[in-house]
């Protein structure tokens, strides 16, 4: 395009139209770019937001059923449950009566999510909560799926939510968990043991998380029918209607687009391996970019800023330009060479001519103070950089940890609670209140230390472990918090996925010039692909490795220390992972500090 810039009758006008339409229209096609772009990040990153939290609630209820079926295992090897599922038909039971009972009681009280209990043989004589219970007549329980179904599969049943009538008078909302009980001598199925779930206990689990003040989380079973929906009286009476043809035949990803009278919806799917449970996660498009929208008021009051700006800014460049150039050339080849002390004397000539001599020699002075200013601004970005790789707790082992505690607490085992708890609060002390960017080797073992109590009492079929550092390194100085998250590594993609004990191995020694710490554990082991993969980029881990923590410690220690220090990793299938830290003793790191200074 051929700009009219001939005809103006001065030169400001003949450089600020062009300047002005030039940068207006970069500024324009620029905001449009940033615009789109953000909205599909932001869509984007809601859309892995929710599928993370949809997963957490069906690993929440995998671990509730787990325990449900713990419990029930339990029972089953009570002695009197035993003895009363074997005794004849003719044969009197009562003597058993009182020890059921007990059993019975005790669970109910410990767990209060649970409605009924009990063993119905197929004789038709059963034990629910206590000896006064009676069963409902009408209740033609045999035609029932959890009663059936467990006669009939060696798994157990897990029902979806229904009405239970089996005891007397009773109609409650639950899910019931049941297992068939087989004869060890003649194999063949001597009744049935259940468990009702109170309703509200896979609710909770579904309405803790928040997707929006209108989305919503809905569970559906392996045969498609409701286990739980937070408007289940709308949704079975037809005012309500879900994609569920559709999330049956997802089992995992995404549904977008989905409209509804409310809105247009997104579903987030999720399938459990062990439940074979859908975890549905709904979320409505106007809530999930409403901060797009937002973003994009923003980049368009800006956009008009810029404009605004680049077209005053154009009109002081356009009236600079009237000065002699000729007189100019000299000191801002000075300039470019790289002398910033260079200013031009002011020569008589009219006002303009001061004017922009003025403006040259105040413009040197400010890019001479930039310079300055922008090498103390590095120096500072380099300590924020540092602090900001600081490795964090990972928070899903908080959760996890406390409710341990709780779950240790409600089990009575107040010993195991007292030292989780300590421990807990002692890590959380050299954590948190400790603002070092350094602590000795042996305060860093400390930490790690508590941090490894805490997991073997977690895992404590799972995981042991010894510490070995030589004493003559303990008061050298380290990187805080460079050891835990590669020992959290270890636990949870090494030892987490052998079968039976696993074992992890610190030890520490002093050789010439450094400090050599090592990580070992016993796991499965990586490959020679994956160990070259490890520290590149990127958030996904690599074959059990998770890449952030490991590149974020690498990061760390190469900031610190310069590339002769870091990670190096030793592994192959089978023979479990190696990972080496190398730091420098405390002399070479004050070398190695005022090198970097």
């Amino acid at each position: 395009m051929k700009l009219p810039i001939k005809g103006f009758k001065s030169i400001q006008m003949t450089v600020l139209i062009p300047f002005a339409i030039l940068i207006s229209v970069t500024v324009t096609i620029l905001t449009i770019v940033f615009i789109v772009q953000n909205k599909a990040m932001q869509r984007e990153t809601s859309t892995e937001y929710t599928s993370q939290l949809v997963e957490m609630v069906s690993n929440d209820i995998d671990s509730y059923i787990t325990t449900m079926e713990n419990l029930s295992q339990l029972v089953l090897k009570d002695a009197a449950v035993d003895s009363f599922m074997g005794v004849s038909h003719t044969e009197n039971t009562t003597q058993y009566d009182s020890d059921i009972e007990k059993q019975f009681r005790t669970l109910k009280e410990t767990r209060d999510d649970i409605y009924n209990i009990g063993v119905i043989r197929t004789d038709g004589r059963y034990f629910i909560n206590s000896a006064d219970t009676k069963i409902n007549p009408y209740s033609d329980y045999r035609r029932m799926q959890w009663y059936s179904g467990a006669l009939n599969n060696d798994n157990g049943e897990l029902t979806s939510s229904h009405v239970q009538n089996i005891v007397q008078n009773e109609y409650k909302w639950v899910v019931t968990l049941s297992r068939g009980i087989e004869d060890p001598n003649s194999r063949e199925m001597r009744g049935v043991l259940f468990i009702d779930l109170n309703y509200s206990s896979i609710s909770e689990l579904c309405n803790h998380i928040s997707l929006g003040s209108k989305g919503y989380v809905f569970v559906l079973d392996e045969n498609s029918s409701v286990v739980y929906h937070p408007k289940q009286q709308l949704l079975y009476s037809g005012i309500l209607n879900e994609q569920i043809d559709r999330i049956a035949s997802t089992s995992k990803g995404t549904i977008n687009n989905f409209m509804s009278e409310d809105g247009s919806k997104q579903y987030t799917v999720t399938r459990s391996d062990k439940t074979g449970w859908f975890v549905v996660g709904v979320t409505y498009m106007e809530e999930l970019l409403e901060r797009s929208r937002r973003t994009q008021r923003l980049y368009e009051i800006l956009s008009v800023l810029v404009i605004v700006m680049a077209i005053a800014v154009s009109a002081y460049v356009a009236h600079a330009i009237t000065r002699p150039i000729t007189k100019l050339r000299s000191t801002m080849l000075e300039v470019e060479r790289g002398n910033l002390n260079a200013q031009m004397e002011e020569v008589r000539a009219s006002n303009e001519i001061n004017d922009l001599i003025a403006s040259f020699n105040t413009m040197v002075v400010r890019i001479r103070n930039l310079v300055i200013k922008n090498a103390e601004d590095e120096k500072e970005k380099r300590k924020s950089e540092l602090r900001a790789l600081q490795a964090q707790i990972n928070p899903h082992f908080l959760y996890n940890t406390l409710d341990s505690i709780i779950w240790m607490s409600q089990s009575g085992q107040n010993d195991a609670v007292m030292r989780m708890t300590s421990a807990l609060s002692k890590l959380l002390r050299k954590s948190i209140s400790n603002r070092k960017e350094f602590v000795t080797v042996q305060e860093e073992l400390e930490y790690v230390s508590e941090y490894l109590k805490i997991q073997q009492m977690r895992y404590h079929d799972k995981l042991t472990y010894e510490i070995d550092v030589d004493e003559q390194i303990m008061s050298n100085s380290i990187a805080k918090l460079v050891l835990q998250p590669l020992v959290e590594n270890a636990i949870y993609h090494g030892i987490k996925a052998k079968e039976g004990m696993g074992h992890i191995r610190i030890s520490g020694t002093k050789e010439d010039w450094c400090i050599r710490l090592e990580i070992i554990d016993d796991g499965p082991g990586m490959d020679e692909e994956t160990l070259k993969r490890i520290f590149e980029d990127g958030d996904a881990a690599v074959a059990g490795i998770s890449k952030v923590g490991v590149k974020n410690v690498n990061d760390r220690l190469k900031l610190h220390y310069g590339d002769r220090c870091g990670l190096t990793y030793e592994s192959a299938p089978g023979k479990g992972t190696k990972v080496i830290v190398t730091i420098p003793c405390d002399d070479d790191r004050r070398n190695t500090d005022e090198e970097l200074s």
